[in-house]
């Protein structure tokens, strides 16, 4: 429908006694307007009603919240101001950060990776530090090689047997002493035994024998020769005379057969003295190399009598050989195992005697046979002053080195006291 609005017929009202002419607002009349308004606001103009200023407060318009506000703000006091202040700026502040975080500060989306599966290195523990004994050429810690060598005589007549700590010993030497009574000299480096013995008086040739180890030499009393030559030779002299605490006498044997010591004992002897070191040159060690098929089998030294001759049984398995004496294995008293050196040597020495007791030519040379790796070699041995090692040589003059280990050498009066088998 097109709004026709007529002008109106009435007089204007200009009589300066009459009011100003109300304003006139025409609002749209719904068709379906209440038919209850008064007449006089319902105009003939089709469509529309007329009201009066007056009946337009009537009609809520809508107000200015933030007049009202201000107008409010107006009416407090001075202290109030500053609260309501603070308090619009706490909530602008906090309207402001939580529109911040809902619209502008959203996470940055994570993308699903693969996980990367870190392998731990298991670090394998260092391995121990060694290097070969300077007497056995076995491998043991550093700290060994800076101790003193000890070489100690130990009885074997049959009221001796078996004995103590010769199976822990590195080099042994077997000889006549006299009457046919055999001896050993035991040396020490690599192990410490809390249980020596019996031990027994000194020979010269023990003497000379040990000499290049530079040991400590252990005995109780000695031929006069022998206790010469431990003067001549400079050697590091523990005699049980002069040094009784490091010794015992034990109660299960008869004298002269009952004297023993220990490692720590003659260790603490021997530090009093100032024996703290030895100047040791041994023997020429190699790797083991155990033959496939074994040529000697069996080993068999005739010394001096059925009591005192040895026997040897070559045991695959360790590489070693175990020994007999007088038709019994040779056996350690305390722990019962069979004495098993790595190598055994027959060194055939020039034999004679002075008196009652032994004497033999043990500067110079010989026939040597030496048995390790299941293997016999004859060959030769030279030793060239009583201070010198040994030198073993094969038939043709090559040197021959002997495996490292416990290495025990006999000294026979001939080449045909030495026989073995496959």
């Amino acid at each position: 429908m097109v709004d026709d609005i007529r002008p109106s017929t009435r007089k204007s009202l200009d009589d300066e006694n009459q009011n100003e002419a109300p304003n006139l607002t025409l609002h749209e009349a719904p068709l379906n307007m209440d038919r209850n308004v008064p007449s006089d606001v319902i105009k003939e103009e089709e469509g529309f009603v007329v009201l009066p200023e007056k009946s337009k407060k009537g009609l809520k318009k809508p107000g200015n919240p933030f007049k009202k506000i201000t107008g409010w703000v107006a009416d407090l006091s001075k202290k109030q101001k500053i609260l309501f202040a603070v308090i619009a700026i706490f909530v602008l502040g906090s309207s402001g950060a939580g529109v911040y975080a809902l619209f502008f500060n959203k996470p940055t989306p994570v993308l699903a990776t693969k996980p990367t599966i870190v392998e731990k290195k298991v670090e394998e523990p260092p391995k121990p530090i060694t290097e070969a004994s300077k007497l056995s050429g076995v491998q043991v810690e550093p700290s060994v090689n800076k101790k003193p060598v000890i070489s100690i005589q130990i009885e074997n007549s049959p009221d001796a047997r078996p004995q103590s700590a010769l199976n822990q010993a590195s080099v042994v030497f077997e000889a006549i002493a006299e009457g046919g009574i055999t001896r050993f000299n035991a040396t020490f480096l690599d192990n410490e035994p809390d249980y020596i013995g019996p031990i027994r008086s000194v020979r010269p040739y023990y003497a000379v024998l040990t000499s290049p180890f530079d040991p400590i030499f252990v005995h109780a009393g000695g031929s006069s020769d022998g206790l010469a030559k431990l003067g001549e030779l400079g050697l590091k002299d523990l005699d049980h005379g002069a040094n009784g605490a490091a010794f015992q006498r034990v109660s299960d044997r008869f004298a002269p057969h009952n004297l023993y010591s220990n490692y720590q004992a003659l260790k603490t002897a021997s530090d009093k003295r100032g024996y703290t070191a030895s100047d040791t040159k041994s023997f020429v060690r190699k790797p083991e190399a155990p033959l496939p098929a074994p040529t000697a089998k069996t080993i068999d030294m005739s010394i001096s009598s059925p009591l005192y001759n040895t026997h040897y049984d070559y045991d695959a398995g360790t590489n070693s050989y175990k020994r007999s004496e007088g038709g019994s294995p040779h056996v350690d008293l305390r722990s019962g195992i069979q004495i098993s050196p790595k190598v055994v040597v027959g060194l055939v020495m020039n034999f004679s005697q002075n008196g009652i007791y032994s004497v033999y030519q043990t500067v110079g040379s010989g026939t040597a046979v030496i048995f390790q790796d299941g293997n016999a070699t004859v060959g030769t041995w030279t030793k060239t002053s009583e201070k010198e090692q040994i030198i073993f040589k094969d038939q043709v003059g090559n040197p021959l080195l002997i495996n490292p280990g416990q290495t025990w050498l006999t000294l026979v009066k001939s080449a045909g006291a030495v026989s073995y088998a496959p």
